[in-house]
């Protein structure tokens, strides 16, 4: 098969390619991971990243009384209710969203 004749390009348009457009490509990318790298290490060395908070679990003893929730059901200790007033009587929810969702009769 010859070569310029339509049917192979030539070999220097293939190499002309990769030097001008492939390589300064990868050289391109490269540098900016680079960068980018550098960059991330200072911002950590000078403001360190702020933690997710850790939601801490509350210190409740073991043992005691349990209340039944009046809206889902799930019986929860009275030590780490969340609890309402209702007619003078105390009422013992799971969370804030029961308490909320009670509705006096």
């Amino acid at each position: 098969m010859e070569r310029g004749a339509g049917k192979l390009p030539p070999r220097p348009m293939i190499r002309a390619f990769f030097v001008e457009f492939v390589f300064p490509l990868l050289l391109f990318l490269f540098l900016r991971s680079v960068v980018r790298n550098l960059i991330q290490g200072y911002r950590g060395r000078v403001q360190p990243q702020p933690q997710p908070f850790a939601r801490q679990a509350p210190k409740v003893p073991a043992g005691g009384e349990l209340k039944k929730d009046p809206v889902c059901g799930t019986y929860v200790s009275t030590a780490a209710s969340v609890t309402r007033t209702v007619g003078g009587q105390v009422m013992y929810f799971c969370s804030e969203e029961c308490r909320d969702k009670y509705k006096v009769a």
